[in-house]
């Protein structure tokens, strides 16, 4: 058992002023309690001015990737063995950002799939993504074309117990000779995944880049959208009709913003020539944040150098600056993102999972207090502190 003592927390919904104790019992939350209670039988960890908040969730990564330039172009030559490395060392940036719970949406050959249980974080995993014979991410091994080969690749991946399908319905700017602004499915072909996956109680989330990708996958009944770009004729378009339905279908939209660096220069031309921008993309969110449409955050962590594992803040700082309040913002990254994910965390509420972070500062006023992760407690285990010995009882 802890006691978790805090100036501050933030459930996953609302800001709860302090001061407040955290318990946790047997890997689950067992009370939230205003004030510093005696609670017999717990380690008490005193944590000073700090906020506590749910586990942070990043709901789009790539575990494979090893956060450097060409992640995804040199997944074919990792042996077993490298990606192992590659692995654990997403994880641990995560874990040191606050993350305890990652999705990752594409694997190569199911080494994340069959790995999900050997880490200290919750790792959900799609496999690799359905893609189009040489489409976008092709190298992964999830090519299939026509009805019955879309059928039966979402079949597999039920037998494998992902918990995701994704599928790429455009191209990306990672694999060359693909194209972000265009299609790679028909909505016939999308219905068909989406219609499978659900048969067999499976969600499904579409990467889709382009503006008909985006309402291809609406149409064709997903439950999320990956980058949810909308890129049309040189600009981002986001049309008030594809907001209303993408609100009105309750579609998680992952932005996958955050960066630390600028893209690669051929990244860079790609996104020059389609009208893709940070300050197009800020624009985007906040619109569509104003028009009712639910944001859950994610990163695309682990394909470049600026698009590094562990880059939660920065991505939350950009939801911020796109209008949307801190506590939507927060909740986005805990029990919103937990939603999508289908898994009880994200919440400091008795009988949920315990996995809780502690940040310096009050990130209801200043989200980049969530730069500064002080204890990370996974399923009521300290994972990692900063915390001097002589601030624990």
């Amino acid at each position: 058992m802890l006691a978790l003592r805090a100036a501050r927390a933030f459930d996953g919904e609302r800001s709860i002023a302090g001061p407040v104790t955290v318990v946790t019992e047997d890997g689950k939350i067992r009370a939230v309690e205003r004030g510093h209670p005696d609670v017999a039988g717990a380690e008490v960890v005193d944590l000073g001015t700090a906020t506590v908040l749910p586990g942070l969730i990043d709901t789009h990564v790539h575990l494979c990737a090893d956060s450097e330039n060409g992640a995804l172009d040199r997944l074919p030559e990792f042996t077993s063995e490298h990606l192992d490395m590659v692995v654990a060392d997403g994880l641990d940036r995560h874990l040191r950002a606050g993350v305890t719970t990652v999705r990752d949406l594409g694997d190569r050959a199911w080494a994340v799939v069959d790995q999900r249980d050997r880490h200290r974080q919750r790792v959900l995993a799609s496999g690799p993504p359905i893609t189009s014979p040489r489409g976008h991410c092709w190298s992964m091994g999830g090519e299939a074309s026509g009805d019955e080969a879309l059928r039966s690749a979402v079949r597999e991946r039920a037998e494998r117990r992902v918990d995701v399908v994704k599928v790429m319905a455009s191209g990306g700017f990672a694999t060359p000779g693909t194209i972000a602004d265009d299609c790679q499915f028909t909505e016939h072909e999308l219905r068909v995944v989406v219609e499978e996956a659900h048969s067999l109680g499976l969600p499904v989330t579409a990467h889709a880049h382009s503006l008909a990708a985006v309402q291809r996958s609406v149409a064709a009944g997903v439950d999320g959208i990956e980058h949810c770009t909308c890129l049309s004729g040189g600009a981002m378009v986001v049309p008030v009709d594809l907001m209303d339905a993408l609100a009105e279908a309750d579609i998680a939209v992952c932005h996958t913003l955050g960066s630390t660096e600028t893209p690669p220069p051929h990244i860079r031309e790609a996104f020059e020539r389609m009208g893709m921008s940070l300050a197009a993309k800020i624009n985007a969110v906040g619109r569509m944040y104003d028009h009712g449409v639910r944001a859950v955050s994610g990163t695309d962590g682990g394909i470049g150098a600026g698009k590094a594992h562990g880059i939660t803040a920065h991505a939350l700082g950009d939801m911020v600056e796109a209008g949307m309040p801190n506590s939507v913002v927060l909740a986005s990254a805990t029990s919103g993102a937990a939603r999508a994910c289908g898994v009880t965390k994200g919440a400091l509420k008795p009988g949920w999972d315990a996995d809780v972070i502690a940040v310096q500062g009050d990130p209801m006023r200043d989200i980049t207090a969530l730069h500064h992760v002080t204890t990370v407690v996974i399923g009521g285990q300290i994972a990692t502190t900063v915390l001097p010995a002589d601030r624990r009882e």
